[in-house]
C-alpha cells in the first residue's frame, strides 16, 4: 500500500543480472548510435539527422559538456515521401519494428505510422514530425551489419524499389 509493488525473486534475479552488465550495453548503444548517425549524416538518400553526438545538432555542445555518451537513438529524414519511407522500414532486415526503445535488440519506427498515428498531417508538422521522418534505437548488435541493413534498405528506396524485406 505504501510502497507499491514487491517484486519476485525472480524478477529481482534478472534485475540484478542486467545491472551488472548495464555499463557495457550502454557503452555500444552510444558506439552504435555515433557511427549509425555519422553513417546517415553523409548518405544522400538522408535529408536530416538528429543525433546529439554530431557536431550537426543544435545543441551539439551543450550535450558535450553534460553527457558522457550520446545514446542509440537516432531520428532521421529519409529523402522520400511518407509511403517511399515505409518502403525503407520495410527493407529493413536487422531492426525490429516497434515503437519501443532502448532495449538489446535494434528498433525502428516511422512516427507518422505508429506513435503519432492518431494525430492528422497537420498537427504532425506542427510539432516536427513529417511522414519520412524514421527513429532507429541501436542495439548492441555489430554496427557494421547496421551501417550495412541500412545502406541496402537506402539503395532500394533511392532507386524506387519495391522489394521489402519482411512479409
Amino acid at each position: 500500500h505504501l510502497l507499491g509493488a514487491v517484486a519476485d525473486p525472480h524478477a529481482l534475479y534478472l534485475l540484478l543480472r542486467g545491472v551488472k552488465t548495464l555499463a557495457l550495453r550502454m557503452a555500444r548503444h552510444n558506439e552504435n548510435g555515433q557511427r549509425l548517425a555519422e553513417f546517415l549524416e553523409r548518405h544522400p538518400a538522408v535529408r536530416r539527422v538528429w543525433y546529439p553526438g554530431l557536431p550537426s545538432h543544435p545543441d551539439h555542445a551543450l550535450a558535450r559538456r553534460t553527457m558522457r555518451g550520446f545514446g542509440g537513438v537516432v531520428s532521421f529524414e529519409v529523402a522520400a515521401d511518407l509511403e517511399g519511407t515505409a518502403r525503407f522500414i520495410d527493407a529493413l532486415r536487422i531492426p525490429y519494428i516497434g515503437p519501443s526503445l532502448g532495449g538489446v535488440e535494434s528498433i525502428v519506427e516511422q512516427p507518422a505510422l505508429m506513435s503519432h498515428f492518431t494525430l492528422n498531417e497537420e498537427e504532425r508538422a506542427a510539432i516536427g514530425i513529417r511522414g519520412e521522418l524514421v527513429r532507429y534505437a541501436a542495439g548492441v548488435e555489430d554496427a557494421d551489419d547496421l551501417i550495412s541493413d541500412l545502406a541496402q534498405a537506402l539503395a532500394q528506396v533511392a532507386e524506387g524499389g519495391q522489394e521489402a524485406g519482411r512479409c
